[in-house]
């Protein structure tokens, strides 16, 4: 008999049945794995890598808006402090009060200071406040200096805690206790006690007891005694500056071409309420409120103008006007212009600031989906076997999502951490927004490319990929168009995306039609090379225009060319545009200084005999221009009869020269020339300025009237566009040859300026000056006294003040020593090394998911005799047709996006002075980007190719092919 299927030996049952009383049933059943640590235990080098390229790409993110802020903070506060505290400050006046003195003054103050401190805030201890006469009265005392015959005047003025700023010569301070209301004379008053600056003390001839009177009033005679003196600590303090006059020294005031005296003194608390009886009118209370430069930011560059104009005239000042009981309370202040100002040269150099990072963003965000797509690709037939075994498309995907959280999440909120610790400012926003959509990004890329992957394939559509690219042309053909028309930064609007990202569109399109090209131009080399008896170039080709690294592939990836491509791009159009700033920079310097070098003399003033020869001679000098300038020069004749003119004597082949290089025009040195082969009455060719051309006839002779009373007869021969030795272009200039007119004006076989070509040392220069002059005695001139507050010891030479010399190097240092321009070339070469790094790793992402199947194939060459170097040599022609044609095409559509977009580029902002707008096409900017990444790129594969490529093949060589 045959026992059921069901039934169970007893034996079998019992240990089943005491099985639970024993061992808990959670112990018996093996634990499953944690999916998450498996698989980044299974591949703990691209855990890794994928780790790292997140945190590389999050750190970028994070802190380019903050350097971005940082930098336009730094030059928003620099413009401001050029342009000192006069224009910094709020100067809040009202009529003084009859009563009150110096509480009501104080407590004024604490009213006005109330509404500052949210987008702008005023330091206390920087404010200026008192009262102060609103008449200068003259002073009639005989005793005093009358320069020429006019009566010095006076104001008087009470400044609140001025003592800190001054110390007491002589006498004493005024008194804090009214003076007595009356004299023995019927009708007259106490003079006011009043303290007086030595220096003006010295140049009026007043002492301390001298009792200076006013003219004489019906009422009563006002006078104001002299109890002491003191002595400035420092006349460059923020003190001294706008409102508080005359009180540091006396002031020279002219009348036509007489000249008086302007003194101010200061008033004590006992005299406050006595001081409008010296003006015969109101005295006038006032309060200096500097604006705290150091915490203004750029970002609230908006709300802090309307937030000082409402304080101005708005419901601010109304406010104001109210608390303090001051119906004419009024502010005023040159603040609100120079933030406008600010704010129209920060939105002039924002978008070409923008163009490195928009550029390095680009490349990044290639780069993150390229490892997206690769690391699907390389995890493909797992992810097949999960599905087929019964996994859905959204719990894959969750896993993956959860691998990534592990490894990617951390390393942003590292690199975010990081970039907030390195680069401080006020603001975070920025930074956290575009650190998160880099981390989504990372953390998506490849999830999503994994759930392509997973969806049912469907009919393909022929049409997508034109659609798409054709979409892509039209959007570059519209920012195009829109930058020719309005400009890369249109005067008065924000930042535009779509001009910023125009760059990044003509690369992109440039990458597509790049992709489509690249295969067929690789395929037709290949043919070529086939018919050759050589096999490495012909298999490294064809493999490279077929696209190797991934089953069923039918041409190479594109996303390595874009990255490689928008990395060029960028880099080659951001450094033409900065190559263009450096040679506008060094134009508006040579025309500034007329040349490379200059030295100058007052007036008519000769050079020191010898200097122009000696300065011609020294080393890095190409071309001497000694020359002779009158500005004070008729020219008779023309359309207008009579015309003030500047001439310019001067040798015709090397001021020739000279007007060539400075861009003032070329024209022919002989035809002035051959002034010196005429007689004595023949006319002296002549160049003319252009707006004084037009009122003259070409070959016409005219007459030169020096200030001497001499004439010149000139003879039209030509016409410069504008002069080095006065390079305005709308200036009235004539230039002379040296010969004749030398020996016919007074004065000018002595140059009186030198201008010069070349590497010339400043210091060097100034030396040679400083031993051409000469010594009135045996013993060395004594050092000049230190100039107060200018924190040197010595103030400027003599030879400083007589021949001045200038360089146009120092010209360039100056116009490039805003921060607004440092900050935008550091960003764009600090985004332009990120976007290197990032295509650099867009190639190796992409030679390294070829290894395996490259390795299997030079492994079986190897077996049929291929030999070390044609392995690393297939390798080579297998790669780097993509990277040349990438560079190639980069640099191409670089020229094209320069050739486009750069006549609409305005550098004023970046060069420091106003210059026409356009960048033109230069061919070594452009090619030193290209040419770079170029060799960066293919040093990366050669040493890949000779390294990892060795390692792999002597791997597959012992294992064999388990593929």
């Amino acid at each position: 008999m045959t026992t059921p299927p069901t039934a169970t030996p007893p034996s079998a049952t019992r240990p089943t049945a005491t099985a639970p009383s024993s061992v808990p049933p959670s112990s018996t059943a093996p634990r499953p794995a944690p999916w998450i640590r498996t698989r980044l235990r299974a591949a703990p080098l691209a855990t890794l890598l994928g780790a790292a390229l997140a945190f590389v790409a999050v750190l970028l993110a994070a802190a380019l808006p903050r350097a971005q802020d940082r930098g336009a903070d730094q030059a928003l506060r620099s413009f401001l402090e050029r342009r000192g505290t006069a224009d910094t400050s709020l100067l809040v006046t009202a009529p003084s009060p009859e009563t009150g003195g110096a509480q009501a003054l104080d407590a004024t103050l604490e009213k006005l200071l109330g509404p500052t401190g949210s987008t702008f805030r005023v330091d206390p201890e920087e404010t200026v406040h008192g009262a102060r006469t609103t008449k200068r009265q003259p002073l009639t005392n005989p005793e005093l200096s009358r320069p020429s015959g006019l009566p010095p005047s006076m104001n008087l003025l009470h400044v609140r805690e001025a003592e800190k700023y001054v110390k007491l010569a002589e006498g004493k301070w005024p008194s804090s206790t009214p003076t007595a209301p009356a004299q023995a004379a019927t009708g007259a008053t106490a003079p006011l006690q009043v303290v007086l600056s030595q220096k003006a003390a010295a140049t009026l001839g007043a002492r301390v007891g001298s009792v200076l009177t006013a003219e004489s009033r019906v009422d009563a005679t006002p006078s104001v005694e002299v109890v002491g003196l003191y002595a400035v600590l420092d006349e460059s303090d923020d003190f001294w500056t706008d409102n508080l006059g005359c009180l540091a020294r006396a002031c020279e005031h002219y009348f036509n071409e007489s000249l008086a005296w302007d003194v101010d003194a200061l008033v004590g608390t006992g005299d406050l309420d006595r001081m409008s009886t010296w003006s015969r009118t109101v005295a006038e209370d006032f309060w200096r409120l500097p604006v705290d430069i150091g915490h203004l930011r750029a970002d609230l560059l908006d709300a802090t103008r309307q937030d000082i104009a409402s304080y101005i005239a708005g419901p601010t000042a109304a406010t104001l006007a109210r608390e303090t009981g001051r119906a004419r309370l009024h502010t005023t202040s040159w603040l609100p212009e120079r933030l406008e100002e600010a704010r129209a040269r920060t939105q002039a150099a924002a978008p070409l600031a923008a163009i490195g990072p928009a550029g390095v963003g680009g490349v990044a965000f290639v780069v993150l989906c390229l490892a997206g797509a690769l690391a699907a690709d390389r995890r493909d037939a797992e992810l097949r076997l999960l599905l087929a075994r019964g996994g859905s498309r959204a719990a894959i995907v969750g896993r993956l999502l959860g691998e990534g959280a592990v490894t990617v999440l951390p390393a942003a909120a590292a690199a975010t951490a990081l970039a907030v610790l390195l680069l401080p400012t006020p603001r975070l926003a920025p930074a956290l927004l575009a650190a998160t959509a880099v981390a989504l990004l990372a953390l998506l890329a490849f999830p999503v490319r994994a759930a392509v992957l997973l969806t049912p394939a469907r009919p393909a559509g022929r049409w997508r990929r034109p659609v798409a690219e054709l979409l892509v042309l039209i959007a570059t053909a519209a920012a195009v168009v829109e930058v020719r028309r309005r400009g890369v930064a249109p005067p008065g609007s924000d930042l535009d995306p779509l001009l910023i990202a125009a760059p990044l569109l003509l690369a992109l399109c440039g990458g597509l039609l790049l992709a489509r090209l690249q295969p067929v131009v690789t395929g037709w080399l290949a043919r070529a090379a086939g018919r050759s008896s050589g096999l490495v170039g012909f298999l490294g080709l064809a493999r490279a225009a077929r696209g190797s690294g991934t089953t069923g592939r039918t041409g190479p990836s594109v996303l390595p060319m874009v990255a490689l491509l928008l990395a060029v791009t960028t880099g080659g159009f951001g450094a033409a545009v900065l190559h263009a700033v450096d040679s506008s920079r060094l134009g508006v310097a040579r025309l500034t200084v007329g040349g490379d070098a200059a030295i100058s003399a007052f007036g008519k003033s000769p050079l020191p005999a010898g200097l122009a020869q000696a300065a011609g001679e020294l080393p890095g000098v190409r071309t001497s221009v000694p020359l002779w300038i009158d500005h004070d020069t008729s020219l008779h004749g023309t359309t207008v009869r009579s015309s003030q003119v500047t001439v310019v004597v001067a040798e015709p082949r090397a001021y020739a020269e000279l007007s060539r290089v400075l861009g003032c025009g070329s024209f022919d040195p002989a035809l002035l020339a051959t002034g010196g082969a005429a007689g004595a009455d023949a006319p002296v060719p002549a160049l003319l300025s252009a707006s004084l051309a037009r009122q003259a006839v070409q070959g016409g002779t005219y007459a030169v009237q020096p200030g001497d009373g001499r004439e010149l007869k000139v003879r039209v021969v030509g016409t410069i566009d504008c002069t080095p030795a006065h390079p305005a272009r709308d200036a009235a200039t004539v230039v002379l040859p040296t010969g004749v007119a030398t020996d016919l004006m007074g004065g000018a076989d002595h140059p009186n300026r030198w201008l010069g070509l070349g590497d010339v040392d400043g210091d060097r220069l100034r030396a040679l000056v400083r031993s051409k002059l000469p010594t009135p005695s045996g013993t060395p001139a004594p050092a000049p006294a230190p100039i107060p507050g200018s924190g040197s010891t010595a103030g400027p030479a003599p030879l400083d003040e007589l021949f001045p010399v200038s360089t146009s190097a120092e010209a360039v240092t100056a116009l490039g020593s805003d921060p607004l321009q440092r900050s935008a070339g550091r960003l764009f070469w600090a985004s332009m090394a990120g976007a290197a790094g990032f295509a650099l790793l867009a190639v190796l992402l992409t030679l390294m998911r070829a290894v395996p199947e490259r390795a299997a194939l030079l492994a079986r060459l190897r077996t049929m005799g291929l030999r070390r170097r044609q392995g690393v040599a297939l390798i080579l022609a297998e790669t780097l047709p993509q990277t040349l044609a990438a560079t190639l095409g980069g640099a191409l559509v670089a020229a094209a996006a320069v050739a486009l977009l750069g006549p609409a580029i305005d550098l004023s902002t970046l060069v420091g002075a106003h210059v026409p707008n356009g960048v033109r096409l230069t061919a070594g900017p452009v090619l030193t980007q290209a040419l770079g990444l170029a060799a960066l790129v293919a040093a990366a594969v050669f040493m890949e190719a000779a390294t990892s490529g060795r390692r792999q093949i002597t791997n597959e060589l012992r294992a064999g092919d388990q593929r």
